[in-house]
């Protein structure tokens, strides 16, 4: 089983501090959409073959089948879909993959090259869900502990319904499970699109401003657009 196999405490000093000012800033900040995520052209396509091959370009087509065939399903069901379908990627670390210490992928990125670690697992599911239709504020990437690792991991939560246990969507562990039957994760802070929470036990937080200070969240923002 993969962790995100990363030096964990300063990154964690590094984001955390980024928090800790965004809660002070309480800067807002509008939600970057991933309208776009699955509109690849044809010269987009032939570049990706080109540098990736075949299987890349076949990637990205799936990703797109997937969007375009399942608006009409239920939520439960798309996050389901959606799980599955990224967790099938193999997992690197990013000094393995990319060759740095901490890089937050875009969903194209990921799928054309095969590979990433926890927060690229998370923020895949997290466009992919949106450009499904999922509302924004029922998605937030959190940031936890992972007590079987003694690591920091991210996974994906979705609220079905407001000030709800949420479900956790994870590349270690499969199974989609509400956070409180996720003993083995101690949730630390939550951001979407729209803002940055401070965990509370399992439940949605403690909202502690704009998510925009995070900047490896905005830069992967400024790619998506891209």
């Amino acid at each position: 089983m993969n962790t995100c196999h990363r030096p964990q405490r300063s990154a964690y000093r590094r984001i955390l501090g980024a928090l800790l000012l965004s809660a002070l800033m309480l800067l807002p900040s509008p939600f970057v959409s991933a309208k776009g995520l699955v509109e690849f052209s044809p010269a987009l396509l032939g570049r990706v073959e080109s540098k990736f091959g075949k299987e890349a370009v076949l990637r990205l087509q799936a990703l797109k089948k997937l969007v375009e065939s399942n608006q009409a399903l239920s939520e439960n069901d798309k996050i389901k879909i959606v799980n599955d379908f990224f967790n099938r990627v193999p997992y690197y670390t990013d000094l393995q993959h990319w060759k740095v210490k901490d890089y937050w992928a875009t969903p194209f990125e990921k799928l054309t090259t095969y590979g990433g670690d926890c927060e690229d697992y998370s923020i895949a599911k997290y466009f992919t869900l949106r450009e499904l239709g999922v509302p924004d504020d029922r998605l937030r990437i959190m940031y936890v502990k992972a007590i079987n690792w003694g690591e920091a991991h991210m996974v994906l939560t979705y609220f079905p319904k407001p000030r709800t246990i949420p479900l956790v969507l994870d590349n270690l562990n499969p199974r989609i499970l509400p956070a409180n039957q996720r003993k083995d994760l101690i949730p630390v802070y939550s951001f979407n699109g729209d803002g940055l929470w401070l965990a509370k036990e399992r439940g949605t937080g403690k909202r502690a401003g704009s998510s925009s200070k995070i900047g490896l969240w905005s830069d992967l923002q400024r790619r998506v657009q891209q």
